[in-house]
């Protein structure tokens, strides 16, 4: 859904009515207003609509559909970027051969756009190795040590970390906000 969106947001709703653009800003302020809800928020909303609404009871069901929509306007904005840097040079050069519009979408520009599509949306559950090799983040690693359940005190230890880290980040973007604002 988000992928396709974003070839919507990206190739079609460029030239249209009035009600197109309407649409495409009623799209993308409600993909706006999805990214700043936090994840606790999302929680709790599919709880109550899936396991409390639906009956799903803590079924995998119900958090894959939470999780679908918590990504989601992730997947949308990293697909919209990555189809955005295709250049209209491939775009003009498949029309100029005789191309329509769908087989240029996912002959050409959707092949060229896939590694910042699988950059923006994937992750990896490799201990880091080297800068240049992909690895987890600290929440998957203390996840996967939690899941574990021998490593408990090294997922404890993560968390931890995960945690001054985000502190010091706050405090220093702060700290820089304050002295930009005494400028």
């Amino acid at each position: 859904i988000g992928v396709f969106s974003a070839i919507y947001l990206v190739e079609y709703s460029n030239r249209g009515s009035k009600f197109q653009m309407t649409l495409v800003k009623i799209i993308r302020m409600t993909t706006e207003t999805l990214q700043g809800i936090p994840s606790i928020v999302f929680g709790l909303f599919g709880f109550l609509a899936f396991a409390v609404t639906c009956k799903f009871s803590y079924s995998l069901l119900g958090g894959a559909i939470t999780m679908a929509l918590m990504v989601l306007p992730l997947i949308m904005r990293t697909t919209e970027e990555a189809l955005l840097s295709v250049p209209d040079s491939y775009r003009e050069g498949s029309f100029g051969l005789g191309a329509g519009r769908l087989r240029t979408i996912f002959r050409i520009i959707l092949p060229s756009a896939v590694p910042g599509i699988l950059a923006g949306a994937g992750t990896s559950t490799d201990v880091c190795t080297g800068f240049l090799k992909p690895c987890r983040t600290l929440a998957v690693h203390m996840y996967q040590l939690l899941c574990e359940g021998k490593y408990m005190g090294a997922a404890y230890a993560t968390a931890v970390v995960l945690l001054v880290m985000v502190i010091l980040i706050n405090a220093l973007s702060g700290y820089v906000a304050k002295k930009l604002t005494k400028k």
